[in-house]
């Protein structure tokens, strides 16, 4: 499955009203492998940009947990991927989907995977299963 920013952000961040299911549903992963983008790892470094030294080095050190873990597959960022990104961006313009978020659903796809980890409405709306609501 497919781990999108609001995963990775719900699981730095007590606060976030989607920590408690991203801890659970972390639990229930067990060994399964999940996917996600480089943007999706900038997005969340950008999120927690202005919060303070120790959150800006929690979520740091997360993403180099991510970067390094086998049971993780980041696909990296190209400029063939942005422009797949920008195609989608482009032919949904009645929706709010961030240019990452077009990335993301395009490497979805391009996986063959439905089930994004994710509490963003927006990932439903594009006909995937989103596991974090």
């Amino acid at each position: 499955m497919f781990a999108d920013a609001g995963y990775w952000i719900a699981l730095i961040d007590p606060r976030d009203q989607s920590h408690a299911m991203a801890v659970r549903v972390t639990l229930d992963l067990g060994n399964a492998t999940l996917m996600t983008t480089d943007e999706v790892l900038t997005e969340v470094l950008n999120f927690f940009s202005g919060a303070g030294a120790p959150v800006r080095r929690q979520a740091a050190a997360l993403v180099r947990r991510i970067s390094q873990d086998d049971a993780v597959e980041i696909h990296e960022q190209t400029h063939a991927s942005f422009l797949n990104g920008l195609e989608l961006f482009e032919a949904r313009l009645d929706k709010g989907y961030s240019l990452t978020d077009c990335i993301s659903m395009a490497v979805i796809k391009e996986a063959g995977l439905r089930e994004v980890l994710t509490p963003d409405n927006h990932f439903r709306q594009a006909g995937f299963v989103f596991l974090l609501r």
